[in-house]
């Protein structure tokens, strides 16, 4: 956020003279400190870093305690932030990771996302301090496309050590620095234990079988006379992978057998018919001229295209070989089902350890130590390769296999049917092909290392201080096995002999072992940090009570490291027929090029924090922080909030407050990168619908869905994105109510907003089509010689065939779109509001102890600003220019857009009855719709009907526990039940038929438990 020069050297001064005034304070008491003074611990709580500071009225925070982890049953930290309201879409889950491949952050991961404003929004602490982003990154749209985010990895943690976890549910930069936008996540785990604890855990689905076992354990012991603890903690977790056809509703990837019958997202609409055209029987094209050859309209089209399918199918027309016939190119195809061979789940081994050590000594300073270390390794299928629209491969007219081969050729066609083809034989063009003798296996190996060693103590006159020096790494290895080499499959391809590689082959004896390699990806980050801070909660008395002040320093260096194999980072570089070479083509077959990647930065901040009673009855905390990025530059934010006690059970509270992000290691050091994704051209669209044939509207004329590639590169001229957050709302706080067994009752109600600038995306691939469509509209049909239309989008010449249909839609023709050139830019501004509700209380009975918890989120507005360009397409769209159906993407109102849900909620109660207890919960996730799916409203009724509306789901659990004491100290044993009533996700038009992001569809299962304590 750019502010006056005076303003920044105002903000230096005071840090200056606060810093200066407070360390010669301390100099003075720290002499004066008495050995023998006793220690009081005093608990620092997420919002406020003055230790003793009461800011419980001021601020929204949640905690979410070890007793509330254990009865929701989760063994995971993407499954236990799954079920917090404020949590938005996991971007990072295995599902919906098939799509980015190996560019994906694959394996054991899951993302922070709250309020749904974005990877990387969101702070993630374990005991206060930062936590290192996963080794690996991938890209989430913002804007119109796909940006490069990272995250904590919340499955780092082990679930069973979790002493709390805090939500700071409000901007939080001045506090604790960047990235605290949408709000602060601190992981408190168990330090000081006593005594062992362990649990064993097995589960049973309903729906597969899958081996699933947990074991979890927590010691600790004091030593030198109760002055030093040593506490260690585990998770150790092992799973097996669920393999898509083990469910029939996952098994065959054309979803729309699951549609009503009268659905206007069936068939023959292409909406939820997610089998492949890319399958082991393809479509081949000739690559000179047939048009003086006499197969042309006997075993190819008028194109030289003709398809193949097993032998036998009835759309055979002639044989090739004993196990595929071809037949004349038309609409008919033989799809591929993508979920046959793949995992719907991949198996896992995860090991979670962390130990702390903490001693004080005779002086009274306190040591304290952190190492935590995490392992896990991953094996999951995947469907095989296909090539790139853009980047067909070719069956040489040597080639072995070639139906349409030399003379001489033991598999070419006999004379009497391949007519005059010359002897030399004829070069083919593969199409709508996939290699899929052997599946894409994934291997993913991670790791997080952290080491902590902190001290802290307490002056003569009460400044607490602490200072902590952090390293930690994270680490990540992704092979990936049975890919396909560019290089060495066009080697096979040409090959004369019978070790050629043989598409006709239907998969039985092709050869294809000689073109298959093995791919990594091999990915680091770092974190090293170094702080010192003081605080007193008294430093100064004011009229209605004492002044708390903290003022602090941080260094840290962040750095990542991306390591690409050879044949995708340009060492080994491989060149189309057309000439295109890297950075736009990779040697891997189906995967984007990718040049290694690596960036660092350091930044030094400086902060302060007072909490300031203004009267008995209004509380108030002020914080400054100034943080200063090597690369980016600096920052200043503040932050201002507020509680009155309106009597002793209700207050209001009240929060301002400035936050930042500023751009990711990725987007300013990025290399140019090149992607492909299949995507609509919308000029050939606009020009295919007006070619139709009125006596068949839904049979296209000119193919205009196919893959595009899109570039773009780094940037240090990004800014920081920066926004205002607001919030306020009531507590009421009842410790009985009247005669009633009802105890601790707290209800909250909080609202809030976020209003943040200068959001770093992309416009987005279909987005820059759109724009060409409707600066070709504009232009019409008249001196088209060297006009391009948008020069972001780079076209091929126009095909000869198709110039006549764009001439008669009024435009200039055009070519197949080559590559879209996007860059990382700031965009405009994007705003959130909404609800937050929270209801807990107590109930004690002769039956026992119930304890109720009830928390939503509801979200009110989230709109992305539309500006420029964008501007320009709504005006387009809403004038009629184009389509009302035309999709913009990633602007305008994106309430429940995509799993943008409105509400989001979680009830949990607990009972303990002496020696049985149990727990009940519930999620429930509000319903959104798919955008993807929109119809023209021309062809519904109403404006509503226009949208696919993805059900809401509401899951259910329950466990049961009996407690009784053995010669093995307190022992426990459970029964839990995980989405009781056997909950099915509702249907999208996804991988597996439903909304990863955002939904689950696992079914119901079981699991069993027995731990001992002490």
């Amino acid at each position: 956020m750019s502010r006056p020069k005076i303003h920044r050297t105002a903000y230096l001064f005071l840090f200056a003279s606060i810093l200066t005034y407070t360390f010669a304070v301390f100099a003075q008491e720290e002499a004066e400190t008495e050995e023998d003074e006793e220690a009081i611990e005093v608990l620092i709580v997420t919002g406020t870093q003055i230790k003793g500071a009461d800011i419980s009225g001021i601020l929204p925070v949640s905690v979410i305690n070890s007793e509330d982890i254990e009865a929701m049953g989760v063994d995971s930290g993407d499954a236990l932030f799954d079920m917090i309201p404020e949590q938005g879409q996991n971007f990072f889950n295995e599902e919906e990771n098939i799509s980015g491949g190996v560019n994906a952050a694959r394996g054991d991961i899951g993302s922070f996302n709250l309020r749904n404003l974005g990877t990387g929004n969101t702070l993630v602490l374990l005991n206060g301090r930062r936590m290192v982003n996963a080794a690996s990154y991938q890209t989430e749209e913002v804007g119109g496309s796909f940006i490069p985010v990272n995250t904590v990895n919340s499955n780092t943690l082990p679930v069973y050590g979790f002493e709390r976890v805090e939500l700071l549910k409000d901007g939080a930069s001045a506090i604790y620095g960047a990235d605290a936008v949408a709000g602060v996540v601190n992981n408190v785990l168990k330090s000081d234990l006593e005594g062992y604890k362990f649990k064993i855990r097995r589960y049973d689905y309903d729906l597969f079988k899958r081996n699933s076992w947990t074991a979890n354990f927590e010691y600790g012991r004091y030593f030198n006379d109760g002055q030093t603890n040593i506490a260690v903690m585990g998770d150790f977790q092992t799973r097996d992978s669920i393999k898509a056809s083990e469910d029939e509703r996952w098994a065959d990837s054309d979803f729309r057998r699951l549609l009503p019958e009268d659905s206007p997202w069936g068939s023959p609409a292409p909406y939820f018919r997610n089998t492949s055209v890319n399958s082991q029987y393809g479509q081949f094209d000739v690559r000179r001229s047939v048009r003086r050859l006499d197969i042309r309209n006997s075993l190819v089209d008028t194109s030289g295209e003709f398809d193949t399918f097993p032998l036998g199918h009835e759309n055979c027309e002639w044989t090739i070989n004993e196990h595929t016939c071809g037949a004349i190119d038309s609409t008919r195809t033989n799809r591929y089902n993508l979920n046959e061979i793949r995992d719907r789940s991949g198996s896992l081994d995860r090991i979670n350890l962390v130990l702390f050590v903490n001693h004080e000594f005779a002086n009274g300073i306190e040591a304290f130590s952190e190492l935590v270390y995490y392992d896990s390794s991953t094996i999951t299928n995947r469907h095989p390769s296909a090539s790139f629209s853009t980047l067909k491969l070719r069956v040489g007219a040597e080639n072995y296999y070639n139906p349409f081969g030399p003379c001489g050729s033991p598999n070419r066609l006999p004379e009497s049917v391949i007519g005059d083809v010359p002897c030399a034989g004829l070069e083919l063009e593969i199409d709508f092909y996939r290699f899929a003798e052997f599946p894409r296996v994934v291997e993913v190996d991670g790791t997080v290392s952290r080491l902590l060693q902190g001290f802290r103590g307490v002056s003569a006159n009460g400044w607490d201080w602490e200072s902590a020096v952090l390293w930690s790494r994270a680490s990540r290895f992704d092979l990936t096995r049975n890919r396909v080499s560019n290089t060495l499959m066009r080697e096979a391809l040409t090959d004369p002999t019978p070790a050629a590689y043989n598409p006709f082959s239907g998969g039985v004896d092709s050869n294809l072992e000689r073109a298959l390699i093995d791919v990594f990806r091999s990915s680091s980050t770092k974190l090293v940090a170094v702080d010192y801070k003081m605080s007193k909660p008294d430093f100064w008395m004011f009229p209605a009570g004492p002044v708390g002040a903290l003022v602090g320093a941080e260094f840290r260096e962040e750095s990542f490291a991306d390591n690409r194999d050879p044949r995708l980072d340009g060492t080994v570089v491989y060149t189309h027929y057309n000439n295109v070479t890297f950075p736009f083509v990779s040697d891997v077959v189906n995967s984007s090029p990718t040049p290694d990647n690596d960036g660092s930065r350091r930044v030094t901040s400086l902060f302060t924090e007072f909490t300031i009673p203004i009267s008995d009855a209004i509380d108030s905390q002020a914080a400054l922080r100034y943080e200063n990025f090597s690369d980016i530059g600096d920052a200043i934010v503040g932050k201002l909030a507020g509680g009155w006690r309106l009597n002793d059970s209700l207050s209001l509270r009240a929060s301002w407050s400035q936050s930042f992000r500023v751009p990711n290691l990725v987007t300013v050091n990025e290399r140019l990168v090149a992607r492909q994704n299949t995507r609509t051209d919308l000029a050939c669209e606009y020009v295919d619908l007006l070619a139709r044939d009125p006596a068949d509207p839904d049979e296209e004329v000119i193919d205009c869905r196919y893959s595009v590639q899109r570039t773009a590169i780094g940037s240090e001229l990004l800014e920081s994105e920066t926004s205002e957050n607001f919030s306020t709302g009531l507590v009421f706080v009842q410790d009985q109510i009247g005669e009633s067994p009802i105890e601790d009752l707290i209800f909250t109600l909080d609202y809030w907003s976020i209003v943040k600038e200068d959001t770093i995306g992309l416009f987005g691939e279909e987005n820059h089509t759109v724009y060409d469509l409707v600066l070709r509209l504009q232009h019409g049909n008249q001196n088209c010689d060297g006009f391009l239309g948008n020069p972001a989008v780079i076209r091929g010449n126009p095909d000869e065939d198709n110039v006549p249909f764009y001439e008669a839609a009024g435009i200039c023709p055009a070519g197949n779109i080559a590559r879209v050139e996007d860059t990382y830019a700031n965009l405009d501004t994007r705003t959130l509001r909404g609800f937050d509700v929270g209801v807990k209380f107590k109930l004690n009975t002769d039956w026992g102890t119930f304890r109720f918890s009830y928390l939503a989120s509801l979200l009110r507005e989230f709109e992305q600003e539309a500006v420029g360009k964008a501007a320009e397409l709504f005006a387009a769209r809403a004038s009629g220019v184009i389509p009302g159906s035309t999709e913009i993407s990633g602007f305008g109102d994106l309430v429940q857009l995509d799993g943008n849900q409105k509400y989001k909620g979680t009830f949990l109660m607990t009972w303990r009855h002496g020696k049985f207890g149990g727990s009940v919960s519930q999620t429930r996730l509000g319903e959104f719709y798919q955008n993807s799916l929109t119809l023209d409203q021309g062809t519904v009724g109403t404006e509503d009907d226009i949208y696919y509306w993805v059900d809401p789901m509401s899951t259910w659990n329950a466990r049961f526990d009996y407690r009784m004491d053995t010669f093995l100290g307190r022992t426990t044993f459970r029964v839990g039940v995980r989405n009781i009533f056997n909950e099915r996700a509702p249907l999208a038009d996804r991988y597996f038929g439903y909304f990863s992001d955002a939904h689950q569809d696992y079914g119901r299962s079981l699991y069993f438990d027995f731990m001992v304590s002490d």
